[in-house]
């Protein structure tokens, strides 16, 4: 497996992210300034989590979506991305928060730099697509999880006919450059035409209780509010695990 250092494919993935950090965080705030939107995210988090105080990590934190929500409700979070023009946004959002902020810094969601049995729960949001060698990011993750702590993510299948046939991601060059071929043979989530896939994934990692839960009320939302430039409103899920028997 290549390190990011390496340049290839997690450089592409990086700079991807990098270039449209700051799109990308306008309509995640335009949606939260919803106070529907804030609550419904609140919730799906508080109710897949343990109460806090809880450690989390959020790995692929991107603009801090996640990380930012768990800190509102009181976890110890800890939001590591390699995408820098993403944490950049992240961290400008949580210098301006009035309680905890989670601490953020640059890291590898497939190998994060931590020791064994560090965190009570990993999250992750639009991660697992994306995620390059997911078998190998989730044992890792295993590791990094206490007994009985928790995988919480959340995702959908983005690109079920293909991201080269998308219609959306076909007229945009910058996505189908940077998600090239080399890039998508170690993306096996990336097109995945269920979120069993997923799950199964998650199962042959060594997780236990494997649950998905579509997330209808988010759903709802999408249809009320649109979706981001480029998506389609369509179904997420939460895929939940336990680490160990």
């Amino acid at each position: 497996m290549s390190s990011p250092a390496d340049g290839g494919v997690q450089s592409n993935i990086s700079a991807y992210w990098s270039r449209h950090a700051d799109s990308y965080d306008a309509y995640q705030l335009e949606r939260l300034r919803h106070d529907e939107v804030h609550q419904t995210w609140l919730n799906v988090w508080r109710r897949a989590l343990p109460p806090p105080p809880a450690t989390v990590l959020d790995v692929g934190t991107g603009t801090g979506h996640v990380s930012l929500l768990l800190a509102e409700l009181g976890y110890s979070v800890y939001g590591i991305d390699l995408a820098e023009g993403m944490l950049d946004n992240a961290g400008a959002k949580a210098a301006r928060l009035p309680f905890a902020p989670p601490i953020l810094a640059v890291g590898d969601a497939v190998a994060p730099d931590f020791p064994p049995e560090s965190f009570d729960v990993i999250t992750a949001r639009y991660v697992l697509w994306t995620l390059r060698t997911p078998a190998i990011a989730l044992a890792n993750w295993r590791r990094l999880l206490r007994p009985g702590g928790r995988l919480v993510a959340v995702d959908s299948t983005w690109f079920p006919d293909g991201i080269r046939s998308d219609p959306a991601t076909a007229k945009e060059a910058d996505f189908q450059h940077l998600y090239d071929d080399e890039v998508l043979t170690v993306l096996p989530l990336a097109q995945a035409i269920s979120i069993d896939a997923t799950a199964d994934v998650v199962r042959e990692s060594g997780f236990s209780d494997v649950r998905v839960t579509a997330l209808d009320e988010v759903l709802e939302l999408d249809r009320k509010y649109g979706v981001a430039p480029g998506h389609h409103v369509q179904t997420q899920y939460l895929v939940t695990a336990v680490n160990g028997d």
